[in-house]
Parts: C-alpha cells; structure tokens; sequence
C-alpha cells in the first residue's frame, strides 16, 4: 500500500487549527505566506480568497485578472465585494470580469458597484453564463429588463440591494422569481420597481428612498409583501413636514419593530418632534426608532425630555436616535444616553 507524503507540519497541526490562525491575519500578513511551502499555500488560501472585500482599483483589476485565468483559486471565493464607485474602466475590464465571474461555482455573495458613467451602459450581460448561486447580491447597475431577468434565474437570494438608476424599460420579474427574498434595499426606487420587487415575497425588512410626488405610493408597496415587514429604514428627499411620515407608516406597518427615518430636505424644530409623540400610539410592537433630519439642533436636555414623551407614547420602544445622533434608552425608570454610561444596550 502506498503511503502519502504529507509535509511535516500536517502530522502536528490540523488544518482547522491552521485555518483559525490565518483568519486572524490581515491580507498584507496572509499573502507573504503563500510563499512559504505547498502546505501553507492551500491553507492561507482558503482563507485569502474565501471573502474578497476592501480592495483598490488596482488590486480589482489584479484579482479579476487572476480569477479569469485559474481554476484553483474561484471555486474558493465565497463572498466578493467589488467596488469601482470612483473609477471609470474600460471595456476590456468588463470582458475580463465576465470571463471571471464565468469561473465562480460557489459564491453567495456578490457586491458589483460602478461609476455612475459607467452605469449608462447595459452591464447585465457580464453575468451571461454564470452557474452561481447567490444568497446576497447588491450592485449598482441600472435596473432594466436584463437585470430583472438575471434575477429571475437567482431562486436563493435572500438579501437585495439594487443601488442604480431605473432606465425607460421596463422592469418585470417573473411571479416565481425571489422566492426566498427576505431583505429588499433600493437607492433610486419608485413605486414601480417597489412594485415589482415586493410583490408577492415574504420581505421582512425594506429600505428605501422617498421622492416628492411619489411618497404615499411607495408606502403602499409595503403592504404588498406576503409577510409582515418588521423593518423599515427610509431615505426621504420629500419636502414636507418630516413627522408626516410617522402616521402614514404607522397605518400600513403597525407591527413593525425597527423603524429608521432619514430626513434630507426638510428641517426639523423642537415642535415638530413634541407633535409627533401622540402619533407613535398607533405602533404597536415598535422597539426600535431613528430619527434624523436638518435643523437647529435641541439641548441633550430637550432630546432627553422628547424621548420620554415618545416612550410615554409608545411603550414598547427600547432604543431611540434623535437628530443629535446620541443613543437615548431607558435604565432604572430614567432616559440616558451613551454619553452617561459605558455600558451602553445592544442596537438591532
């Protein structure tokens, strides 16, 4: 019987132990340990290339250079985050990028984000041919038609994000794609496209973008998910009073658990949070709650006096972020921040 040569450090060092140690190394300590022997080779690279995130342009184009051509190192890559948000690239990059992403068998999570002059560009066919499964997909590439239809052959995603712009086409997903969609985000988001997403899927969690015009029918997609949606975060570019979205989401989503609102366009005054204290009665299992907007910024004392109200109001709140950005929860009967404790409470 033949017996297998193994290298020496194998007969004392398991490889699970091995692959503990070399994910507590950066990638500037993982990669000089590629060179050491055979052994170490495969060990660090399973780690090295099992999440690929943090990279610069130069280090992508390496990468995407590196997968396109080997058939070791892709079938390793589990999570692959690519970030091109400041870099216009050439057409070759992309044909690079499709012959590499052609080599990927089991990633789960891919994050693809461009240039917005790269975004004008139909981009989709970069995913022709690919066999991946993903469970996580974000990317900023416009939302069109082929788009919806690489969705429709990713039965397993369960996280969503689509950051680009909608395009003039239509975008129509099949009623049996994202069966499993669990988590929805969108940057540049109409009633349509919120539509065509949540329609239909047991969505649990939604962020979103709310645009003058637009914004009572978008909250009424909400109400087209097939589960109760227990979070929600919102972007709102509206120009009214920032507390009437309190009751308008109240009145779709009373069951909801998180919710974090945004304000971009339109100013906030200490009246404006007193007014929107009675208005939280109408949720009934909210613990979490986010409130930013523009403004004249309130006294810790008065943002203090405004939580309490809020939590008189609705009693099951736990955790409260006002304008000042500072933490407001509730410890022994009285309203603190982190600014009054080192121990502050666990966020959702």
């Amino acid at each position: 019987m033949n017996t297998l040569k193994l290298h020496p450090l194998s007969s004392f060092l398991p490889v699970e132990t091995l692959d503990h140690i070399f994910r507590n190394l950066s990638r500037e300590e993982l990669c000089p340990v590629l060179l050491l022997n055979s052994f170490f080779h495969d060990a660090a690279s399973r780690v090295l290339y099992r999440c690929i995130a943090e990279l610069t342009a130069k280090q992508v184009i390496i990468l995407v250079r590196t997968l396109s051509k080997s058939d070791i190192y892709p079938p390793l890559v589990r999570e692959l985050i690519i970030g091109l948000e400041e870099t216009r690239v050439t057409g070759n990059f992309f044909r690079l990028l499709h012959r590499a992403l052609q080599r990927l068998n089991a990633v789960t999570s891919l994050t693809i984000e461009f240039s917005h002059f790269d975004n004008t560009r139909e981009l989709t066919w970069i995913f022709d041919g690919c066999v991946f499964s993903l469970k996580s997909f974000t990317t900023s590439i416009r939302s069109d038609l082929s788009l919806a239809n690489f969705l429709g052959m990713q039965p397993d995603i369960t996280e969503l994000c689509l950051r680009g712009f909608q395009s003039g086409q239509p975008f129509t997903l099949p009623t049996s794609a994202l069966p499993k969609l669990k988590s929805f985000r969108a940057v540049h988001s109409g009633p349509c496209l919120l539509t065509e997403i949540i329609r239909g899927r047991p969505i649990e969690g939604v962020s979103l973008s709310l645009y003058g015009g637009d914004t009572f029918q978008s909250l009424d997609t909400l109400l087209l998910s097939t589960s109760t949606i227990r979070r929600l975060t919102i972007m709102s570019f509206d120009t009214d009073k920032p507390n009437i979205l309190l009751p308008e989401v109240a009145a779709r989503l009373p069951e909801l658990e998180a919710l974090h609102i945004v304000v971009l366009m339109a100013q906030y005054t200490l009246d404006v949070l007193r007014e929107a204290s009675p208005l939280l009665s109408r949720f009934r299992a909210l613990r979490y709650l986010t409130f930013m907007a523009p403004g004249a910024p309130a006294s810790v004392d008065e943002e203090r006096s405004i939580a309490a109200q809020w939590h008189e109001s609705c009693p099951t709140l736990k955790t409260i972020i006002l304008p000042r950005g500072m933490v407001w929860f509730q410890r022994e009967g009285k309203w603190t921040s982190w600014n009054d404790t080192e121990h502050p409470p666990i966020l959702l």
